[in-house]
């Protein structure tokens, strides 16, 4: 199995260095159009690594992928509301947008993967912590049924406020650049903002990650459907971000997949979920609440 790992994360990198390499030249995030292309041309990727682990490992352990993926992916897409609201709120121009997200990727796929050892670990020694992840998904759905309009509070960050108090940081950014030395190193507002977003993704991933170790406990799948969901994140921003707001009611179809993946980790050892169905429940409840939301937009628009 190791030399998967290997030959997975190598390709990751590649993958990554080639993005920055192509479109990180540029000083501002894409336009829709081409982050759309760049959005479908990931899903596309995941298809095909799908498609080989069909091939390789059977029709089983490829729908858990599938499964796993878009759960992930789904999770992502919500937490790009939330970094919208990030960069709202620090005031972040489009052309360092893309900057911030594609170091957010690098160290989101970093904890992800430590993330993901430590659960697989944990359940394979305890098994109550099963009932424990199962509990908090489900206890995480139902906040985030009574979520309305989303909030931040950077301010209320920890890890920001022990930053700041022990690191010093400038009035202002610097062409993009995260730190700049004048008579000492300082920190530039940007770093301030890449600091809120990864540990804002930390927090997310508490959620995500138990969820889709419902779906599998296979840690290569795990981790590489997390993978191919962060990997497309970026492109999905740029793809999503004038649209946002359109989405209104996707945060039930959300709560309604975290609610699910919660009670089939806490019931597993009573009923067992087959994982079509459970991809068929997840694919419902997204299809339902997106179309729920494009339905209400239509009827705005026509009144």
């Amino acid at each position: 199995m190791l030399p998967y790992w290997i030959l997975f994360n190598l390709f990751a990198l590649a993958v990554v260095t080639f993005d920055l390499r192509v479109r990180g030249r540029r000083g501002q995030g894409p336009r829709v159009g081409e982050a759309l292309r760049w959005s479908a041309s990931w899903i596309g990727l995941a298809a095909a690594f799908g498609a080989l682990i069909f091939f390789w490992h059977g029709r089983a352990e490829a729908l858990q992928f599938a499964t796993g993926y878009v759960v992930e992916l789904s999770l992502s897409a919500d937490n790009l509301f939330i970094f919208a609201l990030i960069f709202r709120y620090f005031n972040v121009s489009s052309e360092y947008q893309h900057r911030v997200l594609f170091y957010g990727v690098l160290g989101a796929m970093a904890a992800r993967g430590l993330f993901i050892a430590a659960g697989v670990e944990l359940m394979q020694r305890f098994e109550w912590i099963t009932y424990a992840f199962g509990g908090l998904l489900i206890y995480s759905g139902v906040k985030l049924l009574g979520s309305g309009d989303r909030e931040i509070h950077p301010e209320k960050n920890p890890v920001l406020r022990l930053f700041r108090r022990t690191f010093p940081v400038t009035e202002e950014n610097r062409d993009g650049k995260f730190f700049v030395r004048e008579t000492r190193w300082s920190a530039t507002p940007l770093f301030v903002v890449l600091l809120v977003v990864e540990t804002t993704d930390m927090v997310f991933a508490t959620d995500s990650i138990p969820a889709v170790l419902a779906i599998t406990r296979n840690a290569f799948l795990v981790y590489t459907s997390n993978v191919f969901a962060i990997l497309g994140l970026r492109s999905m921003y740029f793809t999503l971000a004038g649209m946002m707001n359109r989405f209104r009611y996707l945060h039930y179809g959300l709560a309604a997949v975290l609610i699910f993946t919660g009670l089939k980790m806490a019931g597993e050892r009573y009923v067992h979920v087959p994982t079509e169905w459970a991809l068929g429940v997840v694919v419902m409840a997204l299809g339902i609440s997106m179309a729920a939301s494009l339905g209400k937009r239509d009827e705005r628009w026509s009144a």
